[in-house]
């Protein structure tokens, strides 16, 4: 590259760095709700595990604000910030075999040093740290209410990966007993609304003001 289309380049990104950007961005979601003949006609090519959760979330939360032929959407479904039925399963060993299909989203900044331990404890609860959310797939919403509860758990340090591992396989089988406990109920901590989103730091801005420095002499 040429002296002078370097220094443009340079220029130009030293530009774009300098931009303020919005607080604001991510996923908004719609009010709008998909009408049932849709629904119906989406459904009637589901296999029947993901169409059950459909219709049970459907039940519950009412119809859905998206709608494709491999998932439905719901944005602002309290306590829920976003939930997804996904028509195609994920196999998911822990803590028993089953398939991963429904998806559902809170606001949530995990600690930077926890994230490992987040991976470790159980790979179907995601934490999105630039957006500031952590989500749980399972293929019941107490699952994904017991799995949260417990990440929220280890992020705070007040119990170890196996703790939390060892905790979900106990609870989840008193479950499927009869047995309901207040972690498979609803979110056992404050959630909170919105704030969470860590944009992490423009680091190449020293770098290009670094080029610029060196280029200009």
């Amino acid at each position: 590259m040429s002296e002078s289309r370097m220094k443009h380049a340079v220029g130009s990104t030293a530009h774009a760095i300098g931009m303020e950007i919005s607080d604001g961005g991510g996923e908004q979601g719609t009010r709008s709700t998909v009408d049932q003949t849709t629904l119906e006609a989406i459904l009637a090519g589901w296999p029947d595990t993901p169409k059950k959760v459909a219709r049970t979330t459907i039940e519950k939360y009412g119809p859905p604000n998206e709608a494709t032929e491999s998932r439905l959407v719901w944005h602002h479904n309290s306590p829920w910030k976003r939930t997804i039925v996904y028509r195609d399963e994920v196999p998911h060993d822990f803590p028993k075999p089953h398939t991963d299909l429904l998806e559902q989203f809170i606001d949530y900044r995990v600690p930077i040093e926890r994230l490992s331990d987040l991976g470790a404890y159980d790979g179907s609860v995601i934490a999105e740290r630039t957006k500031g959310e952590i989500s749980a797939r399972c293929d019941m919403e107490e699952m994904n209410f017991l799995a949260l509860n417990l990440a929220h758990d280890v992020s705070i340090g007040k119990r170890s990966v196996d703790d939390a591992r060892r905790f979900y396989a106990e609870t989840a089988t008193a479950f499927m007993m009869g047995d309901s406990h207040p972690y498979t109920q609803g979110l056992q901590f404050e959630v909170p609304d919105g704030g969470t989103a860590d944009r992490d730091q423009p680091l190449m801005r020293r770098m290009v003001g670094a080029m610029a420095e060196q280029l200009g002499r």
